[in-house]
Formats: structure tokens, C-alpha cells, sequence
């Protein structure tokens, strides 16, 4: 094999670009399958992390002698790793490339795994699923940064749907893991199974993801190049619009994650199975109506998809305060809700295609941003639905006004992309 890369560097070898670009096994995703396969478990490495432990909540509370809400801060702490870990490893990547920050974020995931599998205290718990969190979120930034780095426009808009089928389906399976797992051990062999998890998606990463950002597109830079970086993209409405309508449609889905639990059951009396039956249900929705967004962005494009996502998720959420008002019950509260997730499946990759697709020489600081905006939309969600005394209304109400507000922003932004046919 003859190779231009200098010793050294982590440049493109010739024949990884040719694999990338002409492979027939693309599946018309721009990538081939095996990449496309790796690339979805680093993207749901942080959805498993967020979610697997959540059965064991009150049996670490117990052993650990912490109370609830302090032994609830381990899951705030990993929402702060996984949305701080996208602002640093994103320009990093940018810098350095792809694979140096993927193959030691993930390290340190595993590492912290099998940390958190031996904690001796909740507050040493807490900072270990910061670190957790952090090194998730090198899969799930670099998952973007590749798929952006190898793909543009429709094709990155079906890599992406293609994508979330895994994120999609990772919440889902997650609690269902942890709660088998419970079965068979405690909540330390949750953790020590998220560490060989971790090992293996390290060891995919390091054997099937080759470097997709050449050299001469890196941005060397410290914090000063990073915050004018982010400034630059905010600036950029081409990217801040796509942004604000996906960070405003993840308030309204953090919103529901946050508050179907008391609704569906202290409020609408469903049993702890059933809840998990409808939490199942809308997710496969999200999953499926990505997959058919994925199969139709060629003849519609992203735009229509993310006005279709948005004004799916906005009837949802006006739906669910209708519901609540009226007291319409089950009936009218679960396809509302239905609704509002289901619709993500649009919402998510139309929006990040449309915001990613004039910065693929920032595309690890861009992607950085989505994530952020998505994290920090579900740290601001989750408190608003429990405030006031009816707890439902409140729910609704954030919903309601999220969604609504993401529909609108999405109509401001295509129309200001109407004019780019690549993406029309």
C-alpha cells in the first residue's frame, strides 16, 4: 500500500478515502454500512449512559445512605458531562482531528465506568458520572463531525436518520436493560456492563473509524478561537435558525420525559409497565418517522421535513393543553403526547443538516453547539414542568409554548434556506 500521508500526522490515507466515497456498500448513505453501524453506537453511548441506571435510583440511594434528590444530582451531573464534553472535544476535534479525542473520551468513559462500579460514597458518584458523561459525549460529537466531514445535504439528512434509529431506540432499551440487569446483579454490575460496553465501541472506533478530517482543514486555536468560532456560527443564521428550532423542539421533549412519569401515573393511574409500554411506543414512533424521513429527503428536502417535524410536535403540544384543560383524559393526552415525541424524528436530522451544511471546516464545533443547545434545553425543561401547584398544567403549558416556538422559529429559518437548492 503507498501512502502521501506525512509520519506522523493523522491524515486521509488514499485508500480509506476511496473506501469512504465509492464503497458499494454505502447503502446510499455516503458511508459504508459497517461505518454507519459503529457511528450509531457512539451516538447512543450517551443515551445508555444517561439511562440504564435509572432503575437502581432508589436502591443507590439506599446503599449509599444519600437521599433522593441528592442521589438524583448523579443524573444532573451527567447531563453537565455530556453537554460540556460537546463544547470541549468539539473544537478540539477540529483542531487535532477526529480520532484522537474520540479514542480518549471513550477511554475515559470506560474508565469512569468501572470507577462508578466501585464508588464508595454518592459524592463520589456524582463526579464520576461527570467524567462518564464527559467521555460520552466524544462518541456522540464525533459521530456528528464524521458524518458531516463524509457526507452534505440530503445524503448527510439520511446518514443522520439513519443514525437515529440507534439514539432512537437506545432510551427505550436502556431502563429495560438496567431493570433486567437488576434481576441478575446490583447496581454496580449495571456499571461494570457500561464499561465493557465502552470497551467495545472503543475498540470499533479504533479499528473501523479511520481519520476523515485531512490536515489542511484543521483550525489550530485555543479558548479565544473557540468562543470566536461559536460566536461566528451563532451569527450565522443559516445555522442559528435550524439551532433554535431543535433546542426549542428538545424543551419539549425534555419537558416529557421530565413530567410523563407523575402525569401518566399519579395523575392518569397507569401502572409503572404500562408507562413503560407508552414511553416505549412513542419512541418507536420517533424511530420509524426517522426512517421515513431518511427514505423521502431526496424528493422533499430537509426543509419540508423540518417544517413537518415542527408542525407535528407544535400540534402535539397544543394538543396536550387542549387535553388538559378539557379534562379530556387518556384519550386525548396519549396521541398528543405521541405527537410531540414521535415528531423529533423529523425535527432532528432536517435540522442538523441545514445547520451543519455551510461549516464542515467547524463541523466538530458546530456539532459541539447542537449538542449543547439540546443538553442545556433539557436542563432548563425538566424544572419548569414541576413548578406551580398542578403539575399537569405546567407540563402542558411548557409543551405547549416550546413546541409553538420551534414551529415558528423553523418557518423563519427555511425561508431563509429557500434560496440554497441543494437543500430546498
Amino acid at each position: 500500500m503507498t501512502t502521501t500521508c506525512p509520519p506522523g500526522t493523522d491524515c486521509i490515507e488514499p485508500e480509506v478515502e476511496s473506501a469512504l466515497v465509492e464503497s458499494p456498500g454505502r447503502g446510499g448513505l455516503g458511508v459504508p454500512i459497517g461505518l454507519v453501524v459503529v457511528l450509531g453506537a457512539m451516538q447512543g453511548l450517551g443515551p445508555l449512559a444517561l439511562d440504564t441506571y435509572l432503575p437502581s435510583l432508589p436502591t443507590i440511594a439506599d446503599d449509599l445512605g444519600a437521599t433522593a434528590s441528592v442521589t438524583a444530582l448523579t443524573l444532573t451531573a451527567t447531563l453537565a458531562g455530556l453537554a460540556i464534553g460537546q463544547v470541549v472535544l468539539g473544537p478540539l476535534s477540529d483542531a487535532v482531528g477526529r480520532r484522537r479525542p474520540l479514542l480518549i473520551g471513550l477511554a475515559g468513559f470506560v474508565v469512569a465506568a468501572i470507577a462508578c462500579a466501585v464508588a464508595p460514597s454518592v459524592e463520589t458518584l456524582i463526579a464520576l458520572r461527570f467524567v462518564l458523561g464527559f467521555g460520552a459525549a466524544a462518541g456522540m460529537v464525533s459521530a456528528m463531525s464524521i458524518a458531516r466531514d463524509r457526507s452534505s445535504g440530503t445524503a448527510m439528512a439520511r446518514l443522520l436518520a439513519a443514525l437515529m434509529l440507534v439514539t432512537g431506540a437506545a432510551p427505550v432499551l436502556a431502563p429495560v436493560i438496567g431493570g433486567q440487569l437488576l434481576r441478575l446483579t446490583s447496581w454496580r454490575g449495571i456499571f461494570a456492563m457500561l464499561a465493557v460496553l465502552g470497551a467495545a465501541i472503543w475498540l470499533l472506533a479504533a479499528t473501523r473509524v479511520p481519520e476523515t478530517l485531512p490536515v489542511e482543514r484543521r483550525r489550530r486555536g485555543g479558548l479565544g478561537e473557540t468562543l470566536q468560532t461559536f460566536g461566528g456560527l451563532l451569527r450565522d443564521r443559516g445555522y442559528a435558525g435550524p439551532l433554535g428550532a431543535l433546542v426549542l423542539a428538545c424543551a419539549g421533549l425534555f419537558g416529557y420525559l421530565a413530567g410523563s412519569p407523575f402525569l401518566l401515573q399519579d395523575v392518569h393511574g397507569l401502572s409503572p409497565q404500562a408507562y413503560s409500554g407508552v414511553f416505549a411506543v412513542n419512541t418507536i414512533g420517533l424511530v420509524i418517522i426517522s426512517q421515513v424521513a431518511g427514505r423521502v429527503v431526496d424528493r422533499v428536502g430537509p426543509r419540508v421535513l423540518l417544517l413537518g417535524g415542527t408542525s407535528i410536535i407544535a400540534v402535539g403540544g397544543l394538543g396536550l393543553l387542549a387535553a388538559t384543560l378539557s379534562d379530556a383524559g387518556l384519550l386525548g393526552v396519549l396521541p398528543a403526547l405521541f405527537c410531540v415525541v414521535s415528531g423529533m424524528g423529523l425535527v432532528f436530522p432536517s435540522a442538523t443538516t441545514l445547520a451543519l451544511a455551510d461549516h464542515g471546516d467547524t463541523a466538530g464545533s458546530a456539532s459541539a453547539l447542537l449538542g449543547l443547545g439540546q443538553f442545556l434545553a433539557g436542563a432548563l425543561a425538566a424544572p419548569l414542568v414541576g413548578l406551580g401547584s398542578d403539575h399537569a398544567l405546567s407540563m402542558a403549558v411548557v409543551i405547549a409554548v416550546v413546541t409553538v416556538a420551534s414551529l415558528a422559529v423553523a418557518l423563519t429559518a427555511t425561508r431563509q434556506r429557500a434560496a440554497v437548492p441543494a437543500l430546498a
